[in-house]
């Protein structure tokens, strides 16, 4: 199985499967000389791990990383950074029933014809346990951004049919973490709760939309004409687990208005270029143009239900197929940190490449 590699300059490589021995990476191209807050990494693993509140999995691992090379005296040292996140709580017998089934709208079936053979253990490597790997990778790159002036902030804005109508500019995004559903809205953050939890003691699951706001970003990052900076971002949303949709700037809705309304009017302030609107999400061309880089991403309903489902096993014979162990009612509260890392990996590489470009 080929394609776990992620990026051209800053690269990740991730390994491991949900009930291995462990999951990992080895991050390569990251410069020598960046100063590693092991506790602010361990904070944004902290983040995603399961078991953190009532909305979520209930699956019990610490997600404490050990790194193994490509740090010395706090510090990178330039070479590859490896690091391994083991597994500790580990449930495989919840999973022997779906040996020989494939679970509706989950990798199941097409692991198995394209492969031969699949780990049917929490899904392998298809779990979203994968995606611990990614946020170590993530919380590196945030720490190389923050010395850019670079920040980026994710947040849940829409659980089902609940949906927030103000835009991040008139939200208060430190008050994400104030609530275990991450939605900075309070109000909105206890109604989004009790629809989760409503429908995780139905055993069903929902779906929603994680917005997130990259500031700082200057202009230029980003390259015509197959690595646009949007289409990396793209790339990197739609490569984590559940998710159905990506968009930025003014998206989908932008289709409603005119080109004379959705323009973005260039003005000069005190010697720098800036837009009076930003309907292009803070990229135009695939290039950064200084302004806010602000999308969503789209997350499904979890396809594991505790509820009987129609399907077939491996001969193609009817089967029902129930969901068992443990399992996120709604992926949301833990794909914000994921969020923010695959945009951190792609932003660092962004910059790392575009460094390259002039003497």
């Amino acid at each position: 199985m080929a394609a776990n590699t992620f990026g051209e300059i800053f690269r990740i490589t991730t390994f491991g499967e949900s009930h291995g021995i462990a999951l990992g990476g080895v991050i390569d191209g990251c410069p020598a000389g960046l100063e590693i807050d092991f506790e602010f990494i361990q904070q944004e693993l902290d983040r995603r791990k399961p078991g953190q509140s009532k909305i979520v999995t209930q699956r019990k691992e610490p997600d404490t990383v050990e790194f193994l090379s490509g740090i010395f005296e706090g510090k990178s040292t330039g070479v590859p950074i490896g690091f391994i996140i083991k597994n500790d709580n580990q449930r495989s017998k919840d999973y022997d029933h779906i040996k020989n089934s494939f679970r509706p709208s989950h990798a199941d079936f097409t692991y198995e014809e394209k492969y031969g053979n699949r780990d049917y253990r929490g899904g392998g490597r298809s779990s979203a346990r994968e995606t611990v790997a990614r946020v170590v990778g993530g919380a590196i790159a945030k720490l190389l951004l923050k010395k850019l002036g670079v920040n980026v902030q994710a947040y849940v804005s829409q659980v089902g049919s609940l949906k927030l109508t103000k835009t991040y500019s008139q939200l208060n995004l430190k008050k994400t973490e104030s609530n275990i559903v991450r939605c900075p809205d309070g109000p909105m953050a206890e109604k989004m709760i009790t629809l989760i939890d409503s429908v995780r003691k139905k055993g069903d699951t929902i779906g929603g939309v994680v917005s997130a706001v990259a500031t700082g970003v200057p202009v230029g990052w980003g390259a015509p004409v197959f690595d646009k900076l949007h289409a990396d971002l793209g790339k990197a949303m739609l490569s984590i687990n559940a998710v159905k949709g990506f968009e930025y700037g003014s998206g989908f809705e932008g289709v409603a208005l005119k080109g004379s309304e959705h323009n973005d009017a260039f003005y000069s302030s005190k010697g720098k270029i800036k837009t009076k609107t930003n309907h292009s999400g803070g990229i135009q061309g695939g290039i950064s143009n200084g302004e806010d880089i602000f999308f969503s991403v789209a997350f499904k309903p979890v396809a594991t239900i505790m509820m009987e489902q129609d399907s077939v096993d491996k001969n193609g014979k009817k089967a029902l197929v129930t969901g068992k162990g443990r399992h996120d009612p709604c992926v949301l509260p833990r794909a914000v940190p994921i969020v923010e890392a695959m945009a951190a990996l792609v932003l660092v590489d962004h910059y790392l490449r575009a460094r390259t470009n002039k003497i």
